[in-house]
């Protein structure tokens, strides 16, 4: 690294236990990697974490989880953001940019059943079984699968779901939640079954951290690269792509699963690869299902992003399109008739 003008960086992220965690897990990085410089933290509650009463479906996109950090690092109080990358749009604002990607946590979604209930898999829970998770995403997918199951918006941090599935008057069976943050939290022996693709795919860059930084910051960025897994980056940037070309949002029932194989490296750093991305999209009742896979060697990330893109086109053109122009409508509908009760 270039010699720096800097000797302390502030990095930020939500105020939430899992989003602490995650940052000092970057700070951490961060202070080994760098011991001459100091790092420190700071966390703020963002809209997403403000409103936990109405369904994540209804509120809009992603941004709901950044908008406020953006402002903090635009404006020169906060040098790093720490997210869950799932949680980023894929368009960042003007003057903002993803420095870093780190190595991914097992990106697959986990069944937790409710603690004293015997059941082991999805399949064992009865007909009218109530599954909590906030994302149509899972709900459409599993719909297809399981339509004798009744499954119902959950909102809150992890314990506080937690709690909520484990009440003893609580409606809940058991809960979908991503594996990476249970795993994070400590929480890993919560997990009753992992839900791999094809039962389920994952949500676009889960279980995979990343910073954001300021684009003019070259200090920030230099210190950025150490940090970069490059397998990670490839996978969630392909993911990231296909998404962007699709729209879609955090309330966008598109699963992916992605996979590099026949890995080559030049000095450490990753050259070439064959990269493998499955795609698919699924209306909210789980009636039509559009899923396809592209595979090919690349040797960029434009090369990894360009696979990304060209999935989304075949998605688009086999139906994906409709579904998603459906879903369009139907959220603005009810974002409407939510108004007018209210």
């Amino acid at each position: 690294m270039a010699s720096s003008s800097r000797t302390s960086f502030v990095l930020a992220s939500r105020a939430s236990k899992l989003a602490q965690i995650q940052t000092n897990i970057v700070r951490d990085g961060l202070e080994t990697t760098f011991p001459a410089l100091s790092f420190s933290t700071s966390f703020m509650t963002t809209e997403g974490d403000k409103n936990q009463s109405q369904a994540l479906y209804l509120l809009g996109g992603k941004a709901l989880w950044t908008k406020e950090l953006e402002v903090a690092l635009k404006e020169n109080v906060v040098d790093m953001l720490i997210h869950s990358l799932k949680d980023v749009p894929t368009t960042l604002p003007h003057g903002c940019e993803i420095g870093a990607i780190l190595e991914r946590e097992n990106p697959v979604d986990s069944l937790v059943v409710k603690q004293g209930l015997p059941y082991r898999t999805l399949e064992d829970l009865p007909d009218g079984s109530v599954v909590g998770t906030s994302s149509v995403r899972r709900v459409a997918q599993l719909r297809r699968s399981f339509p004798g199951l009744v499954f119902l918006d959950v909102r809150g941090n992890l314990n506080t779901r937690l709690a909520k599935l484990d009440a003893p008057d609580g409606p809940y069976t058991a809960l979908i939640l991503a594996k990476a943050g249970l795993v994070r939290l400590g929480m890993g022996d919560r997990i009753t079954a992992d839900l791999a693709a094809p039962i389920l795919f994952h949500a676009v860059s889960q279980g995979a951290l990343a910073i954001e930084i300021r684009a003019d910051d070259q200090e920030a960025r230099e210190l950025c690269k150490a940090l970069t897994h490059q397998e990670t980056q490839w996978k969630c940037l392909a993911e990231r792509a296909l998404l962007r070309e699709l729209e879609g949002g955090c309330s966008v029932p598109v699963g992916v699963s992605t996979s590099l194989s026949q890995i080559d490296k030049s000095a450490g750093k990753l050259t070439r690869a064959t990269l493998e991305i499955t795609g698919c999209v699924t209306s909210l009742d789980g009636s039509v299902h559009v899923q396809d896979t592209l595979s090919q060697e690349v040797e960029s990330i434009q090369g990894a992003e360009e696979l990304g893109k060209n999935l989304a086109t075949k998605l688009m053109a086999n139906g994906a399109k409709v579904i998603l122009d459906d879903i369009t409508r139907d959220r603005r509908k009810r974002a409407s008739d939510a108004e007018t009760a209210e």
